[in-house]
C-alpha cells in the first residue's frame, strides 16, 4: 500500500471508551483548567495568533488575565481581538517592529525554517524570559519505529540552507528549528511537538472530513482495520496546555498528543455516528482494495494510516507531557463541538468539497466497486 508521505508528514502539525478519549489512565482525563485569573500574571507576545492553534491559545491566554501581544503580517482574521496590541511586520524580512518592547514568554506559532526562527529568537532573547516554539512530531526520522520519545532520531537535511516547505523537508526544517530557537535561548526554550492538531476553526479538514461525512448518513466507506490506533489532540487541550506550561515556566521537549492505545478508527468513526446521530453505516473496505482505486492512506481516509504501512503511527510516546500537565477532552466533545463550528461557516465554503478524505461521488464510485466483487 502506497501512502502519500507528502500529505503525512507536511500536515501533522499544520489537529477511552468506546465514545470518547474520556477513560484514560488515571490523571490523563480532561480537566479544564480554571477560568480565575492567573496570580501569575504574564506578558506574552505570540507570533502570529489569528488562525486555528494561535487564536486558541491567545483566547486561552486572555482568559486567564495574561497580557497578549500578537505579531504578525494583520492578513489573516485581522478583526479578531480588537482589544490587544497588534505589531505588524513579516517575519521573512521586517522584524522592525519586535526592535523594542519586553514580555515573559513568546509563543512562536508560525516558525517552519531555521532562519525565521532564528531571526526571532536572537532579536528577542535579551527582552524575554522564554521561547514557546510549536514544533510537530513530523521531526521524526523513521515512523516505522514504534514507540517513538523525544530521544528517537529526527528527520535531517543534507543541504540545510533549503527553505523549500514540502513533504521530505517539513519534519527535517521543524527539527532544525527547535534546534536553532535552542542555541538561542539555551534553557529557556520548551520545544512543543504536537500530532494531528483537530478541533473548531481547523479548516484543514484533515479531522473535520468524518464528522461532516458521517452527519451527511447512509453507507460510509471506512478503511479496514478498526483497531488500528490513531493519536489526535484537541486543540484547545493544546492551547490550554501551553498557557499552563508557561505559567509554570515549562522548558525542554515534548511530544503533545493523545498517548498511545487510546484511540482507534473504530472509536472516532462511531463516536461521529452516535454525536451527529446519523443514520450512517460503515463498509470497511480492504486496504488492498483501496490500494487497488486509488484511495490513499491519511490523504483520502483522514487519520488513517494502517501499521503495515508506518509501525509507529499511533505509538507516540507523550509521558513528558503528560507529567507537565496535558489533558485531554473526551472526543465526542471534540466531534461535536467541529460540527457545531462547521455549520457557522459562510455557505459558500461548506459547499466545497472538503480539503481531505474523498468526494461523495469518488466515495460512491470506490463502494460500488467493492459491493460488485460480492
Amino acid at each position: 500500500m502506497s501512502l502519500d508521505r507528502r500529505d503525512f508528514l507536511k500536515t501533522f502539525a499544520v489537529g477511552g471508551a468506546a465514545a470518547s478519549l474520556g477513560a484514560l489512565a488515571p490523571g490523563v482525563a480532561h480537566a479544564a483548567f480554571t477560568r480565575i485569573k492567573t496570580p501569575n500574571k504574564l506578558r506574552i507576545l505570540v507570533l502570529g495568533g489569528t488562525r486555528f492553534l494561535g487564536l486558541h491559545a491567545v483566547k486561552y491566554a486572555m482568559a486567564r488575565g495574561h497580557d497578549v501581544t500578537l505579531f504578525n503580517r494583520g492578513q489573516s482574521n485581522p478583526h479578531l481581538f480588537p482589544d490587544l496590541i497588534k505589531l505588524q511586520g513579516d517575519r521573512n524580512d521586517n522584524l522592525t517592529a519586535l526592535e523594542t518592547g519586553e514580555w515573559d514568554a513568546v509563543i512562536d506559532t508560525s516558525g517552519y525554517v531555521p532562519r525565521v526562527v532564528k531571526q526571532s529568537a536572537d532579536l528577542l532573547r535579551g527582552r524575554v524570559k522564554s521561547y514557546l516554539f510549536v514544533s510537530s512530531i513530523s521531526v521524526f526520522k523513521d515512523f516505522g519505529t514504534v514507540g517513538l520519545d523525544e530521544s528517537s532520531p529526527v528527520g535531517t537535511l543534507e543541504d540545510e540552507t533549503i527553505e523549500e516547505i514540502t513533504g521530505e523537508t517539513y519534519g527535517p526544517l521543524k527539527a532544525l528549528c527547535e534546534q536553532a530557537a535552542e542555541r538561542s535561548m539555551p534553557g529557556r526554550t520548551w520545544n512543543l511537538r504536537p500530532g494531528l492538531i483537530v478541533g473548531p476553526n481547523d479548516r484543514s479538514d484533515r479531522f473535520t472530513y468524518w464528522p461532516v461525512r458521517i452527519k451527511r448518513g447512509g453507507e460510509v466507506l471506512a478503511p479496514e482495520g478498526r483497531n488500528e490506533q490513531i493519536q489526535v489532540v484537541d486543540v484547545r487541550d493544546l492551547a490550554e496546555f501551553m498557557i499552563h506550561g508557561l505559567e509554570h515556566e515549562t522548558k525542554g521537549l515534548m511530544n503533545a498528543v493523545s498517548p498511545p492505545g487510546e484511540l482507534s478508527m473504530g472509536e472516532l468513526l462511531d463516536t461521529c455516528q452516535k454525536v451527529s446521530g446519523s443514520d450512517a453505516t460503515f463498509t470497511w473496505v480492504p486496504g488492498e482494495f483501496l490500494t487497488e482505486h486509488d484511495v490513499h492512506p491519511w490523504s483520502d481516509m483522514p487519520c488513517w494510516i494502517p501499521t503495515s504501512v508506518e509501525a509507529g503511527v499511533g505509538t507516540i510516546q507523550v509521558k513528558r507531557a503528560l507529567k507537565a500537565g496535558l489533558t485531554f477532552r473526551p472526543l465526542s466533545e471534540t466531534v461535536r463541538d467541529t460540527l457545531e463550528w462547521w455549520d457557522t461557516i459562510d455557505s459558500e465554503r461548506a459547499n466545497q468539497p472538503l480539503r481531505a478524505g474523498l468526494t461523495a461521488e469518488r466515495e460512491t464510485e470506490v463502494l460500488a466497486a467493492f459491493h460488485g466483487l460480492k
